[in-house]
């Protein structure tokens, strides 16, 4: 038995499998417990097989096993692989899929991220989530106080300000069970925004001290947040085979309608990491806000472009810029060279 290509249906229980030699035929197919899947790969399947999983869940930390004992591991996003079942969607023909799509000479692939990697996406996430929390718990607040006819300004910190103030105050129609209630609230409030600040503390942290994110500050619009996320996503760009790409995987780039030869580009396809997207794209938008006379290319090429487009496109347009010279400086390990910016496409 030479099987050269294997795909793999991973889940949290019940592992299916279904490995092809380099004729194409079907070699193996089986169904394994999570505890032994591995074992069984190593026992029939030779070291330097290419092995392929859908990316989704667990699927990172399954191909760096795979890539310790010596195989070459492929991520195949799941849309991808969709064409390619047969019939009724099951296990182990989403297995068979798998190894019919990751036989395509153009398939798209998914890199492999390193813990480091997942780690400060992981911070990302749930600083992400801390957040819409907190927003949540305040808009809930203000829509309990509004009922007795408290209103507090626009702002997370004037909210927090301001519910001192109602507590202490006797007069203001509020009840003492109500009073108990919203005691209660605001110290929901300040842990969010105590778990923000600390979650925010480490990615600093990691955007001071990671060389990649380091050389990252030195783009216009981007903070310590977008720095490392960027130097997160990107990794050491090698996934990416130019600036575009990574931007596209952004959703930065134009959707495509197309046909009988008459080319039309539509908005920016949003598909891929919205909430990177979102920092790049208010990143942009200060560097545009902030560009009247300043002089450099980028100011110049942003501030004509806004002449011409409406400035939502220019602000697009200028992060979708910022995520290929990122990728750029991350490729190449070369600094931010701003006589360069305007030129990048």
């Amino acid at each position: 038995m030479n099987i050269t290509r294997v795909g793999v249906d991973i889940a949290k229980s019940v592992f299916h499998v279904h490995g092809v030699d380099r004729h194409d035929q079907v070699q193996w197919r089986g169904k394994y417990s999570r505890d032994k899947w591995l074992d069984a790969i190593v026992n029939r399947v030779p070291a330097g097989a290419v092995i392929g999983m859908e990316a989704c869940a667990s699927a990172h930390h399954w191909g760096r096993e795979l890539q310790a004992r010596g195989y070459h591991v492929t991520l195949i996003a799941a849309q991808f692989v969709k064409p390619y079942v047969k019939s009724n969607k099951n296990d182990r023909v989403d297995a068979e899929a798998i190894c019919e799509a990751m036989g395509r000479p153009s398939m798209r692939f998914v890199t492999v991220k390193s813990v480091a990697q997942q780690d400060v996406q992981a911070a990302h996430r749930i600083r992400s989530e801390l957040v819409h929390q907190r927003t949540a718990k305040a808009n809930q607040i203000r829509g309990l106080v509004g009922e007795y006819g408290l209103v507090a300004p626009v702002g997370i910190g004037q909210l927090r300000a301001a519910l001192p103030r109602w507590l202490e105050d006797a007069e203001n129609g509020l009840t003492d069970d109500f009073r108990v209630l919203l005691a209660d609230l605001a110290e929901d409030l300040r842990y969010l925004s105590d778990r923000i600040a600390t979650v925010t503390e480490r990615i600093e942290h990691h955007a001071q001290t990671d060389p990649v994110a380091k050389r990252l500050l030195s783009l216009r619009g981007v903070g310590t947040l977008t720095a490392s996320a960027l130097a997160g996503a990107l990794g050491d760009a090698q996934a990416f085979k130019r600036g575009r790409d990574f931007a596209a995987s952004l959703g930065l780039t134009p959707r495509q309608h197309s046909t009988g030869g008459r080319d039309r580009l539509l908005g920016i396809s949003k598909r891929g990491d919205s909430y990177l997207r979102t920092l790049l794209v208010h990143g942009a938008r200060a560097v545009l806000r902030c560009s009247d006379g300043k002089e450099d290319n980028l100011s110049h090429w942003v501030r004509k472009l806004a002449e011409r487009k409406h400035a939502n496109v220019a602000i697009v347009a200028l992060a979708n810029k910022t995520a290929r010279i990122a990728w750029a400086i991350t490729r190449h390990d070369s600094d931010y060279d701003p006589e360069l910016a305007a030129h990048v496409a």
